[in-house]
């Protein structure tokens, strides 16, 4: 939202969750919106009650463990020494409130968009001539994941960049997610978030911008770009999940690789087949609700399982919980992430978006929108660039970065805002 068309009327609001959760949030003026209006952009705030942080940490306390894993490597899931680990920091030398600090030190707002509150940070740059730009998290993850990126690529001249790199930065909580709200009806999948989007770009006063994605970022940049809305530029995204048919009927099968595969495609092909049965998707595509309830009501089993999101991040994660970190990701950083998810309530919401998107088509055809994609070695899959190529048409920018994985805003902040910069200089040049 531009800085000038904020008022100076202000009221506090008390939200409660089922969960005891309440937030302040203060809804102000926004350009042409009123306080009472639908439309309306109302600045938040974060306090958590402290007797929600008191209960989180009563739980954590009494937590009956489950047996030792048989086998001496993570391939049953979530160790335990790892989440002991964890536990153990989480209930002594944890502080949520420096999470709130950071949060309320950034622009956050909320505002409804088709009957649902939608949480999102805004931070403009000071260069005149920076380019809007949204970026949508996946799960496990929220908007702690890319608090990181805000300040190189809102100031990219502090961290080795160009005036002309700039971009004002959006990032929104998914619906269900963090603070934005729960729906409580089908229908937020996908497909709705990249229409909501785009309002949300327009409504804050962004006719022109941009999209970045991983996870289930790089779904919604491959479906904004299917609906190429009037004002989207062009889209990047770390992680595709749209290939040949072919291959997507052979992953899907079970069946042995299409004939005539390069190296390159052979070996992604291979690293897909291997993440295909992956448990957590499994569970939540098809049973949220089961795997919800008892997200909703244990803050160590929400932890086991926000952490086995893959193999390679569990072995990133892990190692950081046990005190020898690899990345750019703190003990603090997970635990902020799992902390929003208990603190919200949302582990069974955020799961649910995964049934959504189960029931509804995956995109057809291909993006012919400029589109860029950077593929981080660590990532589920390495995707060639004939792949990207078949989803997107316009390819303007492809690289294959020297580090990174899965959470690679997390993992590699300046890295990953440097390949964002990278991605859109062409569209940059091309629109003057």
């Amino acid at each position: 939202m531009p800085e000038n068309t904020l008022g100076h009327t202000r009221r506090d609001v008390l939200a409660s969750s089922a969960a005891g959760l309440a937030l302040t949030v203060l809804a102000n003026r926004a350009g042409a919106a009123t306080d009472s209006g639908a439309d309306a952009i109302r600045p938040f705030h974060v306090n958590i009650p402290q007797e929600t942080l008191d209960d989180l940490r009563r739980r954590i306390l009494a937590a009956r463990w489950a047996d030792k894993e048989t086998v001496p490597d993570q391939s049953q899931g979530t160790q335990l020494a790892t989440l002991q680990d964890l536990a153990r920091y989480w209930s002594t030398d944890y502080d949520w409130r420096k999470c709130e600090a950071k949060l309320n030190a950034l622009p956050q707002f909320i505002t409804e968009i088709d009957g649902l509150d939608i949480h999102f940070i805004h931070v403009r740059s000071k260069h005149k001539s920076a380019l809007p730009l949204i970026i949508t998290h996946g799960w496990p993850g929220s908007v702690i994941e890319q608090l990181k990126v805000i300040e190189p690529l809102t100031d990219p001249t502090a961290h080795g960049g160009n005036a002309s790199d700039a971009f004002h930065v959006v990032i929104p909580s998914l619906p269900g997610y963090g603070f934005s709200a729960r729906p409580t009806t089908t229908g937020w999948n996908p497909d709705h978030v990249g229409r909501a989007w785009d309002v949300l770009m327009k409504r804050i006063g962004y006719p022109r911008y941009v999209h970045q994605g991983g996870d289930w970022g790089g779904r919604i940049s491959e479906i904004m770009g299917h609906q190429a809305p009037d004002g989207l530029l062009g889209v990047h995204a770390n992680l595709l999940l749209t290939f040949p048919p072919e291959t997507t009927h052979a992953i899907g099968a079970g069946d042995p690789p299409p004939a005539g595969l390069s190296e390159a495609e052979l070996a992604a092909f291979n690293q897909r087949k291997a993440v295909q049965p992956i448990g957590y998707f499994i569970e939540q595509a098809r049973r949220p609700q089961t795997i919800g309830n008892a997200l909703a009501d244990s803050p160590v089993g929400l932890a086991s399982w926000l952490l086995d999101h893959d193999p390679r991040s569990y072995e990133l994660l892990s190692r950081t919980i046990l005190g020898t970190p690899d990345s750019a990701i703190t003990r603090d950083d997970i635990l902020d992430n799992i902390t929003l998810y208990w603190v919200t309530n949302t582990g069974a919401s955020a799961a649910r978006f995964y049934w959504e998107a189960a029931h509804v088509p995956p995109p057809m055809g291909p993006v012919t929108i400029p589109a860029a994609y950077t593929v981080f070695p660590g990532e589920l899959y390495r995707v060639p660039r004939t792949w990207v190529e078949y989803t997107y048409k316009n390819l303007m920018y492809y690289n294959e970065a020297p580090r990174g994985g899965h959470f690679a805003a997390w993992e590699e902040p300046e890295l990953f805002a440097s390949e964002v910069r990278a991605a859109f200089r062409p569209l940059r040049h091309a629109t003057g």
